[in-house]
């Protein structure tokens, strides 16, 4: 691969997919598992805590520096390469719909109704019912976001195989 800023795009895309694929898989492996074995007001406290500390300029760049990569990699590769083009689009794709969509239409509304509860005002039967209410759908949802994350991220390994760009 020669070093120009095409290949710097597709190698940053690479990178930025990856971190994202792997911080979601990793949540998946670690948080999930080791939060289902605290109490519900643990539970709870600890998601509002970790939903605030997210948000935060490493996490963006991952997140969004995504999708900013694999867009231009894709316009890179429009009239050089189909192959990786079609790759690259469809990683695009399933990460915006699978990744950043599901995250923005579903998880980051149920961290505003987990933001929103004074977990002081309300007795162990209401954090309870909360609690299961969230952590299901939320962890359904993750789990899907997840998916598509890798997805994301094998495309886009796979456009970096030479042997891939003499297909037709």
């Amino acid at each position: 691969m020669e070093l120009s800023i095409k290949s710097l795009v597709l190698f940053g895309a690479v990178i930025v997919t990856g971190l994202s694929a792997g911080f979601f898989y990793a949540w998946s492996i670690s948080v999930i598992p080791g939060t289902q074995n605290v109490s519900n007001i643990t539970y709870l406290e600890t998601m509002q805590s970790i939903n605030k500390a997210i948000l935060n300029p490493r996490f963006y760049f991952i997140f969004f520096g995504t999708i900013a990569f694999l867009s231009i990699a894709s316009i890179y590769e429009f009239n050089t390469n189909k192959t990786t083009f079609w790759l690259i689009l469809f990683a695009s794709i399933f990460y915006m719909v699978g990744t950043v969509g599901v995250t923005g239409l579903g998880n980051v509304p149920l961290n505003n109704q987990l933001d929103a509860l004074n977990l002081s005002e309300l007795n162990n039967i209401k954090i309870g019912e909360f609690r299961e209410y969230y952590e299901s759908k939320w962890n359904q949802l993750h789990l899907i976001r997840t998916v598509f994350a890798v997805l994301s991220f094998i495309l886009t390994v796979l456009a970096l195989f030479p042997q891939l760009k003499s297909i037709k």
